[in-house]
């Protein structure tokens, strides 16, 4: 396969999209045909920018590793949460947003009916057997008119889509290695997580799973 064809509309399956909301859905395998350009991407950003456990506004360590690629990347530490233009690590920009990511993102916005979405931030991910993310809410945007985009790698995870308030019951949604779930107007602002990874080894990548979120959020 060519570099075109697998960029190329067609090269995307063909698979119904399962909703979650209004505004939200799960696309089954539609990363696959991006998998390897999506994990070389992800081994070129963190050999620049490395995975870090950030720390949140109380002082607490976040157990899932994170980093960053494109004009803004998303940080946590004891001044908030918020987006900046260059790694505090390094005091360099972060790597900008692969092609493979920007075609992904695109493709995918647009078969959950978003069109014209284009992401200038991926917050990339990485969770070890154990590592969990609660629940929350992406808010931290310029604007919260442009829908998110989150590709799963490597290990299965449980995906917790809740409501508006944090108290709702939130759906238990089973991610797989190439899952791509969409969200965006009136679902955009529901509060979203995952369960505790369970134990396993994925043949690509091991013991671990990878999770891109693009956004537009400048």
């Amino acid at each position: 396969m060519n570099t075109g064809d697998l960029f190329g509309a067609a090269a995307v399956p063909v698979r119904a999209e399962e909703p979650l909301a209004e505004g939200a859905c799960l696309l089954r395998g539609f990363a696959l045909p991006w998998q390897t350009a999506l994990l070389e991407a992800v081994d070129d950003i963190t050999a620049r920018a490395p995975f870090r456990h950030l720390t949140t506004p109380g002082g607490l360590r976040m157990s899932v590793a994170m980093s960053n690629a494109g004009a803004l990347g998303w940080i946590s530490d004891r001044r908030g949460y918020r987006y900046t233009a260059r790694d505090p690590d390094s005091g360099l920009p972060w790597p900008p947003l692969p092609h493979a990511f920007l075609q992904l993102a695109k493709a995918a916005a647009a078969r959950g009916g978003f069109t014209d979405f284009t992401p200038d931030a991926c917050l990339i991910n990485r969770y070890r057997p154990g590592d969990r993310l609660t629940l929350h809410q992406d808010r931290d945007e310029r604007e919260h008119i442009h829908p998110i985009v989150s590709v799963s790698l490597g290990l299965p995870a449980v995906f917790l889509f809740g409501g508006l308030q944090r108290g709702e019951l939130a759906l238990r949604v089973p991610l797989a290695h190439g899952d791509v779930v969409v969200w965006g107007g009136p679902a955009r602002l529901r509060f979203h997580g995952i369960l505790p990874l369970k134990p396993g080894a994925h043949e690509l990548l091991g013991e671990q799973r990878i999770n891109l979120t693009l956004r537009k959020a400048g």
